[in-house]
Parts: C-alpha cells; structure tokens; sequence
C-alpha cells in the first residue's frame, strides 16, 4: 500500500471551484460569497454524517496521543475518551482539522490552530493492560519518551474497524508510529 491517507473528513483547503456547479444549480439566488458560506456548511454536515457512519462503540477507552503545536513549542501530551466510542473522535477546536486513517491503519487527526498545528494519533487501550501498564504509558507520553513498542504493548489501532465501514484493508502488521507527522 502507498503513503495515501484514507480521508474520512476535512476542512482544510475546500475548493470551491470544485463545488461552485452544484451550489449554483441548487442556490441560483444566493451571490458568490452566499454560496462559499454555504459550502463550508455543508461540509460541516458531512461531518455530523461521518460521525453516524462511526458510531462504533468499542470494549475500553480510546487514548489520544497528541503531538502540540504550542505558541511555545511541540510538546507531547494525552487525553482519554471515556465514551470508547470511535464517533467521539470527530471533534475539534481547531481552525482547520483533516481527519484520516493512514496506510498502517491508525486514526489520526491534523488541527491547525492559531498556535500551530497539532497531531493526533488514536488508539484504543487492550483489554489486557491494567492500570499500570495505562498509567506508565501515560506518564511516558507526558515525558515524551514514549515508543511505538510503548504504545503498540498496551493499545490496538482502530483502522481495522473504520475500514469495515468504509471498504479499507490494512497491513495486519502494524508499526505504530506516534510521531503523526
């Protein structure tokens, strides 16, 4: 498989010359801008369409892995969804957010943002990793000494579950790469 990445939803770099037909087809009395504004909210419910497709409720929590884009430099941090359900992945407060499954079946997310760009790397916890293994992946994360093995021992990417709903296969051998850029 390629470098592609697997785009279920973006924001970033809209064309409207790729949009402009059908929005002046359908909205022949609105003006140009009209019609751009009217673009972007459709795409944004495009968005709330591809959180039904990946209503996916999962066994645990899914951690986020995010490599910041501070005003003060890159940093590495985390967070958990509780919920455990893949749809509750699909939220930003970012500027522009592209969210994609790249070829080695990891769900990611690019947010730019007015500080910079953050990189989000999503994974689901193993059944089998207890507390422990979860609060030293964590602590490790927050140093930023956290490997692929790290990650790779304690979590399992969920590629495999939004390619079921999308047609997309993956390399069952799966080298995580937390560095999302």
């Amino acid at each position: 498989m390629s470098d592609e990445k697997h785009i279920i939803w973006t924001n970033y770099d809209l064309d409207y010359e790729e949009w402009r037909d059908g929005l002046e087809e359908e909205y022949p009395e609105l003006t140009d801008d009209e019609r751009y504004r009217r673009m972007l909210e459709i795409n944004n419910e495009y968005l709330d369409d591809e959180r039904v497709n990946l209503n996916i409720q999962l066994d645990e929590p899914i951690l986020v892995i995010g490599d910041l884009g501070l005003w003060f430099g890159r940093r590495s941090g985390y967070k958990e969804i509780e919920s455990g359900n893949i749809k509750d992945c699909l939220y930003s407060d970012g500027d522009y957010t592209t969210w994609y499954v790249d070829k080695d079946g990891d769900l990611r997310c690019d947010d730019i943002h007015h500080d910079g760009t953050n990189h989000y790397l999503y994974r689901v916890w193993k059944s089998s990793a207890d507390e422990i293994d979860r609060d030293e992946l964590r602590e490790k994360i927050y140093l930023g000494t956290a490997t692929d093995k790290d990650i790779e021992s304690v979590t399992e990417r969920l590629g495999d579950e939004i390619g079921r709903v999308y047609g997309w296969d993956f390399p069952h051998k799966c080298a995580v790469s937390h560095d999302a850029r």
